[in-house]
């Protein structure tokens, strides 16, 4: 069972690898779609503390279903790489 995945994932051993454009300071936190080769997010956290990054995290949680997603490079960047931990295409169509 293939799928094509969109531009911004990529199936990984450990699982999906997702590429993200992280907007900070949005009036609420939303998959906002496709920029360039990344899943574009708005965040309602600021970027201090990490807030932002757990903000993602949750987001991406709450949209997937996937219990195990891990911040694996971007930590203070908003061009960030997540991992969702035993996924595949199927946690995508979720996104919406």
């Amino acid at each position: 069972m293939t799928r094509d995945l969109p531009v911004y994932a990529r199936q990984t051993a450990c699982g999906l690898e997702l590429r993200l454009k992280v907007v900070p300071g949005a009036s609420r936190s939303q998959v906002a779609g496709v920029l360039g080769d990344r899943l574009k997010l708005r965040i309602a956290a600021q970027p201090e503390g990490g807030k932002a990054n757990a903000a993602v995290l949750a987001l991406l949680t709450e949209a997937t279903g996937c219990r195990r997603i891990d911040l694996v490079a971007g930590h203070g960047s908003q061009e960030k790489t997540v991992l969702l931990r035993g996924a595949d295409a199927t946690a995508l169509a979720r996104l919406g």
